[in-house]
């Protein structure tokens, strides 16, 4: 399996034994930091990972946009880290970056969260990075921006939001756009379901966001998750009579889409 966008360091309150876990399950993540200690853990992850021969950690690191709705959010320094990282090639990703405009105090934020994305995509492309993007209630702030990310190599929405109209709409616009979906398929999230079903298969990916979308009942999500989602998705498409609607067919169309844009 594979998983597009976690938080091992952040799944650690709640699974102490959490990399013991993802290695049990086979699981190659990509995880996503946004602070220097966070970042450091998931790299001395990724190193013992490649020692021993188990499946990989790509790293990705970028200044969560809820974070502008913080008392005293200063950006500066996870700025410099930011671009530190991409100089030395330490990272496989920027992001999560994008924008957050679930409630009034994200809202309010808005006017630094447009400034830092402006950061994080000059990076990216400068540095020639994919990108894992973090919308919520925020469609309309993306397509503005489709002439700079046509330019990125990948472009990766973590927890899709959007219509399959909308994605079908960023890919007719030449972004190379990959659609991320989690456990929201399995609560009955209507148009992150439709979009499943729709999409090109080629441009699917699974994804738990551990520990933060955890299935009814749970207190977390983690690697355990996606075979309930591959199957979930799986049988959408059979319904849908779209192309991988078997689990065994998903599993291996959405590893071989992963690999493509974080093995570089």
């Amino acid at each position: 399996m594979t998983d597009a966008h976690c938080h091992p360091w952040d799944l650690l309150d709640f699974e102490k034994a959490m990399e013991e876990k993802r290695r049990e399950t086979g699981t190659a993540v990509a995880a996503s930091a946004w602070n220097r200690e966070q970042f450091e853990y998931h790299e001395a992850l990724a190193k013992k990972a490649k020692e021993d021969g188990a499946p990989p950690l790509f790293l990705c690191f970028a200044l969560h946009p809820q974070l502008s709705g913080e008392k005293d959010f200063s950006p500066s320094e996870g700025l410099e880290l930011l671009n530190s990282l991409a100089v030395e090639k330490k990272l496989d990703a920027v992001g999560e970056t994008g924008f957050d405009l679930y409630n009034e105090k994200f809202k309010a934020a808005e006017n630094i969260q447009d400034k830092l994305f402006n950061k994080h995509l000059e990076t990216a492309l400068h540095r020639g990075l994919p990108m894992i993007l973090h919308i919520r209630k925020a469609m309309h702030k993306i397509f503005p921006f489709a002439k700079q990310l046509k330019k990125i190599p990948a472009v990766v929405f973590h927890s899709w939001p959007g219509t399959r109209g909308e994605a079908e709409a960023l890919l007719k616009r030449g972004i190379n756009a990959y659609f991320s979906f989690g456990t929201v398929v399995l609560k009955n999230h209507k148009e992150a379901m439709a979009s499943a079903a729709i999409l090109p298969a080629e441009r699917i990916l699974l994804e738990t966001d551990a520990p933060y979308q955890p299935l009814h009942g749970k207190a977390f999500s983690t690697w355990q998750d996606l075979s309930q989602i591959c199957s979930c998705i799986a049988d959408l498409r059979k319904y849908a009579n779209s192309s991988c609607a078997t689990p065994e067919e998903l599993e291996a169309q959405t590893t071989k889409n992963f690999l493509r844009i974080f093995s570089r």
